[in-house]
């Protein structure tokens, strides 16, 4: 039975679809193609909570439907709980801002 799904191949974190105890290995898929994935969890993780599928350095950025949805504000280890304790918004940094519209846009 599927424990975990990540929604693209290359995602960093997948989610819990249901209560996993911390040192249970824990197995699941893809959504999309398929792709089989396994991880140790490190931590317990509750129902609908992220797990980390790889590590990420403190800074890097973590991905999720292929896309980054925050950034790592410690080390993040394959198995570890991903939660607002290790993990930062990057909805304000001004890389992810768009650009101002220019007067004749507006």
């Amino acid at each position: 039975m599927d424990r975990i799904l990540a929604h693209r191949s290359g995602d960093d974190v997948a989610v819990a679809v249901d209560d996993i105890a911390a040192g249970e290995e824990v197995n699941g898929r893809c959504l999309e193609g398929g792709d089989r994935i396994s991880v140790r969890a490190r931590d317990d993780v509750p129902l609908g909570h992220k797990i980390a599928l790889n590590d990420r350095p403190v800074g890097s950025e973590i991905v999720e439907y292929g896309v980054a949805i925050g950034e790592a504000t410690i080390d993040v280890q394959a198995g570890d709980h991903v939660h607002v304790h290790n993990l930062g918004s990057i909805r304000w940094r001004s890389s992810q801002r768009p650009a101002p519209a220019a007067a004749s846009q507006r």
